[in-house]
Formats: structure tokens, sequence, C-alpha cells
């Protein structure tokens, strides 16, 4: 098996290329595009999509480095240390830059002390040697915990909150609950895309079994659909009454999600995993620098969110056109711009900082 994976670089790719889709979506929506609108649902799916598919390949990487990482160090507890540190301290510093870069009192949507998604990776690090001395059964107990702990926690994941009170926190109390169970991106349950990211590295031989969890997972989907349109009511929404939410996010969503994104994995491996080529080796290849850089283009389109917020603040919203042309646009520069910095100066990321 080679040691960087295309197809998982690819996944990389789409995933960091679709949340930038829908933060940019996000700071510069259209005119008269409200959330029930097809446009605002089309570009909902995307980041809907992106948040989990990310986790789920950062946890993927996650684990084959912890395994790869215990065998050298010989579970010394220093060298174990070293190691979670520097990654725990790059990905917490880059989500404080993050919320800096895109404050709210800046026209943005953080608060510089907001937990996000490079929190709960660094969270994921912090329990990587737990995680590669856990057998798969234990996972995958655990992740179904975590899958189905918003409809334990009930209103404790803030079912009715406003985004203001979603990210922000009233000392180190209300702090500590928006990293765990509901903040944005809150360990409980946005853990479960890590273990996810386990069990999918565990079973990567084990075709009947991811086959069965996508028939499975594709069966919940269908019958949520149909309840939705018998009952006339919403099935996917950001935040409010739907079936599926992203903010909380609720088990029906990761479900639906984890389908999703072990569906597309078998897609795009091919035969990479027994030694061959992915499915589209030469036509997403275009794709693999971009997979490369994804904490890097994570950070670095919120400094540019961040200025366009700014002028956005107190002036009226785009047209559609214009939005959708910036929107994709600024997507899409990702692609090329990647691969230019792979060709010339690819030592300088903050991916090289956490190989370093």
């Amino acid at each position: 098996m080679r040691y960087r994976l295309r197809h998982i670089d690819q996944m990389k790719a789409i995933a960091v290329l679709c949340m930038v889709e829908v933060h940019t979506a996000a700071i510069i929506p259209p005119e008269g595009v409200t959330v029930g609108h097809p446009a605002a649902f089309f570009a909902a799916a995307f980041g809907g999509m992106a948040a989990p598919m990310f986790i789920t390949i950062s946890g993927w990487g996650i684990y084959k480095s912890g395994i790869e990482k215990s065998k050298i160090i010989n579970q010394e507890i220093k060298k174990w240390f070293r190691w979670i540190f520097k990654r725990v301290f790059v990905l917490s510093l880059c989500q404080i830059i993050i919320n800096l870069l895109l404050n709210i009192e800046r026209g943005g949507r953080f608060y510089w002390q907001t937990p996000g998604v490079l929190t709960l990776l660094a969270i994921a690090s912090l329990i990587t040697p737990f995680l590669v001395r856990m057998n798969t059964r234990t996972r995958l107990v655990l992740f179904s915990l975590l899958m189905a702990s918003p409809t334990l926690l009930g209103d404790y994941t803030g079912l009715d909150w406003s985004w203001e009170q979603r990210v922000g926190s009233n000392g180190y109390l209300e702090w500590i609950e928006r990293l765990l169970w509901n903040g944005t991106y809150p360990a409980i349950p946005w853990l479960s895309y890590v273990f996810l990211g386990t069990l999918i590295y565990d079973f990567k031989d084990k075709v009947k079994i991811r086959d069965n969890m996508i028939i499975t997972g594709l069966i919940i989907t269908i019958i949520s659909i149909f309840i939705a349109i018998m009952d006339n009511k919403n099935w996917a929404l950001t935040s409010g009454d739907a079936l599926l939410t992203f903010f909380p996010a609720n088990s029906l969503f990761i479900v639906v999600s984890s389908t999703m994104v072990i569906l597309l994995m078998k897609i795009l491996e091919g035969n990479e995993i027994s030694g061959g080529e992915s499915r589209y080796e030469e036509k997403l290849r275009f794709l693999e620098a971009t997979g490369k850089l994804t904490l890097t283009i994570y950070v670095i389109h919120f400094a540019i969110l961040g200025l366009a917020a700014i002028i956005m603040e107190n002036r009226p919203r785009l047209g559609f056109l214009e939005s959708f042309i910036l929107t994709i646009g600024h997507t899409i520069i990702w692609i090329p711009i990647s691969n230019w910095h792979q060709r010339n100066i690819p030592n300088i990321s903050f991916e090289s900082l956490l190989r370093k």
C-alpha cells in the first residue's frame, strides 16, 4: 500500500473546498436568498458534508499516524507527550488565529476564544494514545454512543440557541461546555467522525462490512426523506425545525453524513488499498496538492473572508450573480494555488510545521 493514498488526498481536497464554498457563501450571501431557497440548500448541502468528511479523514490520518508512531516510540510517555503537544499547540493556535481573522466584532462569525473544528482535532490528537490501544469493538461501541449522544443530551445541546449564544461563552465553565457538548463543533458528538475514521482504517480490507454500513445508512436516509415528505417537514436545515440539523448536529445527521463519507471513499478508492490504482487516479490528480494543504487553506481562507466581512459590513448584499461568481471563484482558485505551492514551496505550510 502506498504511504500516501491518492484517494485520501482527493477526499481531503473535496472536503476543504466545500468548506471554503459554504463559508464564503455565508459571508457574502446574495440578495433575496433565504434559508429555504434552493441555492441556499445547495450551498448548505456541500457545507453539511464538508465538515464530517474533513473530520473523518483527519481522524483516519491521526489514527494511522498514531499507530505508526506507537511502533517507533515504544510507548515512551515523554515521546508521546512531545508528539501530542505540538499537534495540540499548533491546532489550538490556528483556531485562535481563525477566530481573530473572522472576529464577530468586525462583521465575522467568532469570538477569539470560540472552540471549532481545529480544537476538536486537537482533542482527537490528545486521545490518540488511547485510540491506538482500543480494539475495534470498543471504538465501534463508542462511535455508536457518540452518534446517539445528541438524542440523549436533548436541550443541553442548545437546540434553540442563536449563533451568538453558540459561539460565545462567559467564563471558563461555559467555554468548556462549548468545547464539549454545545458549541459549534463540540467533542460530543463530533468525535464520532474521528472514531468513524479509525473504523474505516480498521475495515480497509473488509469490503463487506463497509458495504453493509453503506446499505444500512442509505436505508435510514431514504426512510428519513419519506418521513419528511409525509409529515410535510424540512428534511435538512443548518439549524431549526428539521429532521437533520447541523447546529447542533443531531443523531440522524450523523448517520446520514457518515454514510455519505463512507460511500464517497468507496467510490474514490478503487483498488488502491490492495496496491492498485484509485478509481480516478489520473482524472482527479489535480486535486491532490489541495488535499496536502487542507490545514493551511483552512486557516488562510478565513483571512480573506475576514477582509470580505469588514468590507461587506453595513453594506447591502450583492446580487445573485456577483455572489455566485465570487463564491465559486474563491473556492476554485485554491486548486491552482495549491499546485503552484507544491511545486515551488512545499515546505512552507502548517502541515510542514506539524511534520517537523
